[in-house]
């Protein structure tokens, strides 16, 4: 301990096993309160709810219960205020938070880490800090859902062309369009749900690995902090890290979805499609090219999928190769779930704040729509509706739909006796199939896109998020 001294270092809380202080380049590798501090409330949380407990078992007296939580509570109004100071000679948020507690309180402080060790000690506040983190994201999600659902309904019956590989294929609604978002998003929002339920069990009281020898009260514990169960294997509660990884997995598959919404506003807005446009304040200018309105939003938002998705590659080889227990290896979980929560946190938020400013023009839509044969699929179906088989049909229409390229003129421009040339099947009543309009209204089945079951599905899409 004299040699600790000299070098002006804080003896660690394992310091008697060692004859010599840790090298300052080791010290600054393996220390994780840079990053981990983040942890502090979830950290005090945990410790005041286990000093709580230590206490109705008669392992701390009432009166070093007080000191703690006297103490606890002036250390977070130091961290929320600033004023705390973070060392990394004490490497992590634990052992910051037990020495300042200690300094504070005295022998109190030492008491409090009685059954436990930091290994449970920090699975339980990731786990909190997750539970909250989720709760935030479902929020963000249900924001964007309701401004998705806004526009939608304003465009339950604005006509444009649904694509399939990027070619015009049928008439669609733009609210039907934005609907099959909402639907993603929903999915996406049961996946965190789903993440926050299986998380949702303390692993306190798994101390190291083997559990404690202390007669300790795990499911009060778990009342306190507002968990579902305990984690019934002290191995797997210290050493597993499959919520952070399954949560990373539902993260990526969200950002899929908005990368792909990403995707369409981007084309829509260039001048070549001219759908939308997006308000001046989610857009940059260029500092050469004055004419210059760029998407920025929806282009970062596209790039941070790609980063989110490495977290989750970073995870699963973090854990692939660990044998049980807890291995120093876990630390590196952190950052990457730290940054994956602030990615796609921040992404929701700000589409939840874009979507509503989203000028439509419905002229343009339309006009696109109405290239690329949109009702050949119509007309065909008309035909299998008058008694020809789907395939003779698909034929026949294949057929008109070459004959109007000829001519460089759509379906619905054809004069009847052409039409019956081609199709001797067809009467006057072909063209109410052949309209966009019509095409639509035809779609009329949950799921479909003519405008009153789109309507009908934004109702019951609002209940949902009720």
């Amino acid at each position: 301990m004299q040699d600790l001294e000299k070098e002006g270092s804080q003896p660690k809380t394992w310091s008697g096993r060692f004859s010599e202080p840790v090298a300052e380049m080791v010290q600054k590798f393996t220390a994780s309160i840079s990053f981990d501090k983040r942890l502090a409330e979830f950290d005090i949380q945990g410790s005041l709810a286990h000093a709580s407990m230590l206490h109705s078992v008669g392992l701390l007296s009432r009166a070093d219960l007080d000191s703690i939580e006297t103490g606890m509570q002036s250390i977070l109004a130091e961290i929320r205020e600033g004023r705390f100071e973070w060392s990394i000679e004490l490497e992590d948020v634990h052992l910051n938070i037990e020495k300042r507690l200690t300094a504070l309180v005295g022998d109190a402080g030492k008491r409090l880490h009685t059954a436990r060790s930091r290994n449970d000690q920090v699975a339980t506040d990731i786990r909190l800090f997750m539970r909250e983190a989720i709760d935030g994201i479902v929020e963000s999600i249900k924001a964007l859902q309701h401004a998705l659902l806004d526009l939608a309904e304003q465009h339950a019956d604005t006509v444009m062309p649904g694509f399939t590989h990027l070619q015009v294929a049928q008439p669609v609604s733009f609210g039907h369009h934005l609907m099959a978002y909402f639907e993603m998003l929903d999915r996406d929002r049961e996946r965190m749900q789903d993440a926050r339920r299986r998380l949702n069990r303390l692993p306190l009281g798994s101390a190291a690995l083997a559990g404690s020898s202390y007669p300790i009260d795990r499911a009060k514990v778990a009342r306190m902090l507002g968990f579902e169960g305990v984690c019934e294997n002290s191995l797997d509660a210290v050493s597993d890290r499959d919520f952070a990884i399954e949560f990373c997995a539902s993260s990526s598959i969200l950002m899929t979805h908005l990368s792909r919404f990403s995707e369409e506003l981007i084309l829509w807005m260039n001048p070549g499609f001219g759908f939308i446009d997006l308000a001046d304040r989610f857009c940059t200018g260029s500092s050469i090219m004055p004419q210059k309105k760029n998407p920025d939003v929806p282009e970062l938002v596209r790039g941070k999928t790609g980063r989110v998705n490495g977290h989750l590659v970073s995870l699963l080889t973090l854990m692939k190769s660990q044998p049980l227990a807890y291995n120093k290896d876990n630390q590196e979980d952190k950052e990457p779930l730290f940054d994956a929560v602030d990615t796609v946190s921040t992404s929701l938020r700000i589409f939840a704040e874009m979507v509503p400013g989203i000028k439509v023009n419905r002229d343009a839509m339309r006009l696109a729509a109405s290239r690329g044969f949109a009702t050949a699929t119509d007309l065909a179906d008309y035909l299998v509706k008058k008694g020809l088989p789907f395939r003779d049909a698909h034929e026949a229409v294949a057929k008109a739909v070459r004959h109007c390229e000829m001519k460089g003129c759509d379906l619905s421009d054809l004069p009847l006796n052409e039409l019956k040339s081609l199709c001797p099947l067809v009467e006057q009543d072909v063209y109410e199939v052949l309209t966009l309009e019509g095409s639509l209204k035809s779609r009329d089945h949950i799921g479909g896109t003519a405008p009153h079951q789109v309507r009908g599905a934004i109702t019951r899409a609002r209940s949902r998020l009720a």
